[in-house]
């Protein structure tokens, strides 16, 4: 007994030992060396790359402002001031994306473009909870391996017996793809990329006679996931923010045209995302499935190995199960809330006040709502669960919308049309493609995003100017940003791919120029065709308010 006081007696004197040591210091400390320690690294650390194009960004605004005419309105040459503010630091990462897209919201009322209260609204509308919602999902899809069960069956159901390498890879690109229309672009590679490496792992690795067609099926298939991803997210709103930058852009602009609902994109992206599949499976099964490849993968891969990592999952459980009810619930009523004139859908009960961001939502709430029967009284998603929120995307569509109010209603718009007046007798079948390429030039060195907030202003104004009906130019634009195929840096989803080691640089440039080239060329043909059908691009935009009454107003 004595023994045992005396231990904790012990233990009492060490933790009071170690606790005065964490207050005192373990060195003696000289005031004066650690005072000029300080003062050396403060230099030290201002002196970057990164302070110059932290100081550049307002000092561009500071020029624009004093020095440059921008048409008869003050506000015109300050917002272009403005922009160039914020776009300095989006190409240069100078300050994180996240913190830059919040600049508006005290640029815009310190620079006389619009109250507080006004820009505010553009961060959070029906696009903004449409997004928030769609995400909730995808994470509660993460949460329960949704994906990994839906890859592992799809994936199964195009091995072939013995195995076929091209058909194989078409059953990876296209789950990535289909997953990609439901999730954001990033989101879907991260999770399509363990699945794919799965069954890579399962081939050689040693450098043999065999090791050349094996390490080109590794290439082939890393590839097919990152452009699936972008491909399959062209397809529907919320496959990508730049779709839904693009909508709420037209919206903001044209707010008494019919708004780009989930059901109208999706007529027009999803045939166009197949095309361009379609083209890239061939690509790859030219470049990188040799001859012969089906006997040397055939001792490694099988249905028998995949159909063993599927059943490790196990049955589909209760929680699996109410998700993806949930989530098939809500594409039911993305596709139903607007179908035709005769046959209008859900939505004309609520008057046009419901929009797909509420269904959205309303799906969302749900997970929170029903039991997972785990524990009692734990549901399918907390709000812990919902920590990976993208933020950083949420607050960049915020500062697309607002930029795109301030060009508008600041008397810019006004101003770049005139500037582009000697584009009114360009023909329509040249501009469209330029259009497209120059977006996929510029989205190799910066964010597809910020490509689409740049891009967009500017081409409505184009279209003003030519006579033709917006989204004829809008659309090319957006998609176009989204051919980021060349450079590992063109999008995170390139990162996640090159990150495996699998792929060069060299292998990106092979497939993804043909891609761009071809995705650019497809586009140019679907808009003015299917485009006119989906969109009514043959009618001309007449509108009663236009910028100039607005602004009046």
């Amino acid at each position: 007994m004595n023994v045992t006081d005396d231990h904790h007696k012990h233990d009492d004197d060490h933790e009071a030992i170690a606790t005065n040591d964490l207050k005192s210091p373990l060195l003696p400390l000289n005031h004066n060396d650690v005072n000029q320690e300080s003062s050396t690294s403060l230099i030290t650390s201002l002196v970057t790359p990164n302070t110059f194009f932290i100081v550049l960004g307002p000092l561009l605004c500071g020029v624009i402002c004093m020095w440059v005419k921008v048409g008869e309105l003050e506000s015109s040459r300050n917002m272009l001031g403005v922009l160039a503010w914020i776009f300095t630091w989006w190409l240069t990462m100078a300050v994180p994306m996240p913190i830059t897209s919040m600049a508006p919201l005290f640029l815009f009322p310190l620079f006389g473009i619009s109250t507080a209260d006004v820009v505010a609204k553009s961060y959070m509308d029906d696009v903004i909870s449409l997004v928030l919602g769609s995400f909730i999902l995808a994470l509660a899809v993460e949460h329960y391996n949704i994906h990994k069960r839906l890859a592992l069956n799809i994936t199964i159901l195009f091995c072939g017996d013995p195995v076929n390498p091209p058909l194989l890879l078409l059953g990876i690109c296209a789950t990535t793809a289909f997953v990609s229309m439901w999730m954001h672009n990033v989101a879907c590679a991260v999770m399509m990329m363990p699945v794919a490496t799965g069954i890579l792992q399962r081939l050689p690795t040693t450098r043999t006679g065999q090791s050349d067609t094996v390490n080109k099926f590794c290439r082939a298939v890393v590839l097919g996931v990152i452009y699936s991803a972008a491909i399959g997210g062209m397809s529907t709103l919320t496959g990508t923010g730049v779709n839904l930058i693009l909508v709420g852009m037209w919206k903001s602009y044209f707010p008494e045209a019919n708004p780009i609902s989930f059901n109208t994109w999706f007529f027009f992206g999803f045939p166009l995302a197949v095309v361009i599949l379609l083209f890239m499976w061939v690509i790859l099964c030219c470049l990188y499935c040799e001859r012969g490849s089906s006997r040397v993968l055939s001792n490694y891969l099988d249905k028998a190995h995949l159909q063993a990592e599927l059943d490790s999952l196990g049955p589909m459980s209760f929680e699996e199960k109410m998700v993806l009810s949930v989530f098939s619930g809500l594409i039911v009523l993305w596709m139903t809330r607007n179908l035709t004139d005769e046959l209008p859908g859900w939505g004309a009960l609520f008057k046009g006040r419901a929009g797909d961001g509420t269904a959205s939502v309303l799906m969302a709430t749900l997970l929170f709502i029903i039991p997972n029967k785990r524990q009692k009284g734990e549901k399918l998603m907390d709000w812990n669960k919902c920590k990976k929120l993208p933020w950083n995307i949420v607050l960049l569509l915020g500062a697309g919308f607002a930029i795109a109010e301030g060009v508008r209603t600041s008397g810019l718009a006004d101003v770049l049309s005139k500037a582009l007046d000697f584009l009114e007798n360009a023909p329509f079948w040249a501009i469209a493609p330029v259009v497209c390429l120059i977006g996929g030039a510029i989205t190799e060195f910066t964010s597809n995003n910020s490509t689409t907030t740049l891009l967009i202003p500017l081409l409505i104004q184009i279209a003003k100017t030519m006579h033709l009906h917006p989204l004829l130019l809008m659309v090319p634009g957006a998609i176009g940003a989204q051919f980021s195929y060349l450079l590992p840096t063109g999008t995170p989803s390139n990162v996640v791919g090159f990150s495996t080691g699998h792929i060069e640089i060299k292998d990106m440039l092979k497939v993804g120029f043909p891609l761009k080239i071809f995705g650019t060329l497809a586009l140019s043909v679907l808009m003015p065709t299917l485009g006119a059908y989906v969109f009514g691009t043959d009618k001309m935009v007449n509108y009663p308010l236009t910028w100039r009454s607005l602004q009046a107003l």
